[in-house]
């Protein structure tokens, strides 16, 4: 839980929106040459040459997305990078700028944003990514970021969701179900201390989950490894609604069906693990879960040599034709419709 350690607290009101802007982002330097003109004009300039540009943004919102109780905010702002790096880069793109909005309330002193940014420039540290402009504004309620991810791509080389063929294999990155699980912890935790605010929890067992919610990372080391490997997907989504509901994405996209296995599907031993103390079945926490920030794709079974031995990649299935159907294979060998039912906005 955040203390209160009763430090230093300066109003925003003492800075102003240009002053607090300024203050925010001195700390950002200039690493790409299509970065032409950053922060302090107003607009950025690029110069991006021969490549294509691909463009997403993302809005996280406090109550909604986060839940401060147990988010520290530099673990917030790392996030709300990473998370849309992993839309980059499930276009087989490089990331190379973002943007950064912030509405921010009252109850937010300067040292609390500072924090927050401290975050952000540790993932544009870790990314090599320039930060390159943004906003701040008052909020009424509680604080919402919006960051917007810039990357370049070779003509060609960019993966749509639209491309898988049926006999594809679906191939999945990295392991599911962590974030969920930790997020599972994170709330009984917070039960636990409305309880007894003395009690002090033995987190240690479920440390690899946390981390998966708290501060997930973007698998931009997929993009140069498939790239080594000589791979080009044939379609690509990254997993941050649920690996079901990122499947369907592909197979209407691209109008086709699957067979995902279960017993293919990649969990961690904490996962399955901290499933079996909450009594949850894994596999539907992998399925319906979300915020794994993996990445989904399809590959030519031409390329199944390549690929075989990688410990980073897992295959769980493959495409049909788009009459057959999306349906998970279960371990006894039953068929079951995909459904999605993981993270949906506006269902709340």
């Amino acid at each position: 839980m955040i203390e209160d350690k009763n430090q230093l607290r300066t109003p925003l009101s003492e800075l102003g929106e240009f002053g607090l802007i300024d203050h925010l982002t001195n700390q950002f330097e200039i690493k790409h040459k299509s970065t032409v003109k950053g922060i302090g004009d107003d607009a950025a300039v690029l110069n991006i040459e021969e490549d294509r540009i691909v463009v997403t943004t993302d809005m996280l919102v406090e109550g909604v997305h986060f839940d401060l109780s147990y988010v520290p905010l530099k673990h917030l702002g790392y996030k709300a990078v990473v998370v849309n790096l992993s839309d980059v880069y499930a276009m087989n793109a490089a990331a190379t700028q973002i943007t950064v909005s912030i509405a921010v309330s009252n109850r937010f002193p300067l040292e609390a944003l500072e924090e927050l940014y401290s975050g952000i420039a540790l993932a544009s540290k870790i990314y090599n990514i320039d930060v390159i402009g943004g906003d701040t504004t008052s909020s009424t309620s509680g604080l919402l970021i919006s960051v917007t991810a810039i990357g370049q791509v070779k003509p060609d080389d960019e993966v749509y969701r639209s491309g898988a063929k049926p006999n594809d294999l679906l191939v999945v990155t990295g392991d599911l179900g962590g974030a969920y699980m930790g997020l599972q912890i994170l709330e009984r935790e917070k039960e636990v201390f409305k309880v007894n605010p003395n009690n002090q929890p033995d987190l240690d067992a479920y440390t690899y989950i946390m981390e998966r919610q708290l501060k997930p990372e973007a698998r931009k080391d997929i993009v140069k490894l498939l790239k080594d490997l000589d791979v080009k997907p044939t379609a690509m989504i990254d997993v941050s609604d649920g690996l079901s509901s990122e499947i369907l994405h592909i197979c209407k996209a691209s109008h086709v069906g699957c067979d995902l296995y279960e017993d293919k599907i990649p969990l961690d031993p904490q996962v399955i693990s901290t499933c079996e103390e909450f009594d949850i079945d894994s596999t539907t926490v992998a399925l319906n879960g979300g915020e794994d920030y993996e990445l989904l794709m399809t590959i030519s079974q031409e390329d199944f040599p390549k690929i075989k031995a990688n410990p980073n990649l897992s295959v769980i299935g493959y495409i049909t034709e788009e009459s057959s159907g999306a349906h998970l294979v279960t371990r006894a060998e039953t068929k079951i419709p995909l459904q999605a039912q993981g993270w949906k906005s506006f269902n709340n």
